[in-house]
């Protein structure tokens, strides 16, 4: 079987592969946003075979076999590991052109050495091969965060969470990477919610403080920051469909509050107001703590009722909303921005049209103390690969600075994910490398690599402060 040479991937001049071996390679990695489970870091989980670490949770595999008409019982089923293994292998080849033709071969070779290119015909050797490295500790969970150098991971954690895997983790002191929590209140501000008021009596059980009144909610809100902020929490993370802003008094929140506490039925002006006025108070905390605030904007989720019905939430069927932002956005920051009370801020959108409006919108609000306050996120979800990649790099140099940006994030659920990270410099590399062969940089690798490595790793450590 043919090798896929995964060491030059996306290196296409030779200024590229200097940038990216001299520099960029041996940089260690700041994964500030993942969905990782700290219970499986706590527990320094052992996977019992290439299924479990490799496709289970992982819905860009499981919309690529979809794609292709696998049977759902091959993906989300009952079928055995070992199927789901053999299902997915034989779809790799026709994967040409996505990236997870690289994700694939790169996690191969990066977990297990593996250079052979997966087909259908040598999926049952790569399976057994896996499985059998798979009993070594630098493939379990703790020992896979060494053996790539993550220095510090963000866990993604609702407000009720007691943290107890992050306590445990710390505790037993194994890791010399950093598991910080961070504060993800999506469900504070989904007041339309059916299980709205069952959720916010268990965050005022969680604080320790009633939330009879919207300002008994918002004192239980500000308890939960203190102890988030207690345990090394340094960031909030928000998922937005279209993005938000109604100006509104707060006696009309609290009245709306009121309303979903009583069980009644919350308008959608109403639902827009609760979530403004609400994020503005969130942000005003983060500000008081020095956190930074992530604002995760434009999926349109769960868009197959069938399979919703039948598969729940994050399953492989949401997709990307287009929409327009530059206003709301707008109007929210100055909002924070006008008591200086705007907290660090990145805001991601998954249509990657808003690239350059968001890029020119930050640059409205940046501030003295800190470089690049304000950030255009990485390329996220749907373009986490190259060519979605380069255009958030491109928006970012062409309207801001990219010599200040914080760099890449997994956002995954999946412990196979980290050669993202890798990914992401090769594409880095690529743009700069091109940049010096056309003129348009100087060919002085010293001066370029160092920009590079802050783009890699120097820059998010500088930014977050979390030591």
């Amino acid at each position: 079987m043919s090798r896929f040479d995964t060491d030059q991937l996306l290196l296409n001049s030779n200024s590229a592969k200097k940038l990216y071996q001299d520099y960029a390679q041996g940089m260690p990695i700041f994964d500030y946003h993942n969905h990782l489970n700290p219970q499986d870091i706590a527990n320094n989980r052992q996977f019992e075979n290439l299924t479990e670490l490799w496709l289970e949770g992982d819905h860009y595999k499981w919309r690529a076999m979809r794609w292709l008409g696998v049977n759902e019982e091959l993906i989300t089923g009952s079928a055995s590991p070992e199927e789901k293994f053999k299902a997915w292998a034989g779809c790799v080849p026709r994967l040409v052109g996505n990236p997870l033709y690289h994700w694939t071969h790169l996690e191969l070779s990066r977990y297990f050495g593996i250079q052979e290119r997966l087909t259908a015909e040598n999926a049952a050797n790569i399976w057994n091969a896996c499985n059998e490295q798979l009993q070594e500790p630098t493939l379990r969970a703790g020992g896979i965060l060494e053996k790539f150098q993550v220095k510090v991971a963000c866990t993604t954690d609702d407000p009720i969470d007691t943290l107890q895997h992050h306590r445990l983790i710390k505790e037993k002191g194994e890791l010399t990477t950093i598991v910080a929590p961070a504060f993800r209140p999506d469900r504070v501000l989904d007041v339309g919610h059916a299980e709205y008021v069952s959720y916010v009596n268990q965050l005022g059980q969680t604080a320790g403080h009633a939330v009879d009144t919207y300002q008994d909610l918002l004192a239980a809100l500000k308890k939960r920051v203190e102890y988030f902020h207690e345990h090394g929490c340094r960031l909030s993370d928000h998922g937005f469909s279209a993005f938000p802003y109604a100006a509104a008094n707060e006696q009309e929140v609290a009245a709306i509050y009121q309303k979903a506490k009583n069980g009644d039925s919350i308008t959608s002006r109403e639902d827009q107001i609760f979530r403004t006025h609400t994020l503005l108070k969130l942000g005003e905390m983060y500000h008081a703590k020095g956190w930074t605030m992530q604002l995760h904007i434009g999926a349109i989720r769960n868009n197959n009722a069938r399979m919703f019905a039948k598969l729940g939430k994050d399953s492989g069927y949401d997709s990307i909303l287009d929409f327009h932002l530059a206003e709301s956005l707008n109007a929210f920051l100055s909002r924070l921005d006008r008591n200086d009370q705007l907290p660090k801020t990145i805001v991601y959108s998954l249509y990657s049209s808003h690239y350059e409006m968001i890029a020119t919108t930050i640059g409205n609000f940046q501030a003295a103390g800190v470089e690049g306050k304000l950030q255009l996120g990485s390329a996220w979800w749907f373009h986490d690969q190259k060519e979605g990649m380069l255009k958030q790099l491109t928006a970012l140099s062409s309207m801001g600075l990219i010599s200040t940006f914080v760099g890449m994030l997994t956002d995954s659920r999946s412990f196979m994910s980290f050669p993202r990270h890798e990914y992401f410099r090769r594409v880095l590399c690529r743009l700069f490398g091109d940049w010096i062969r056309e003129g348009e940089l100087p060919a002085d690798y010293e001066f370029i690599g160092s920009i590079i490595q802050d783009i890699c790793y120097l820059n998010a450590e500088r930014y977050f402060q979390i030591h």
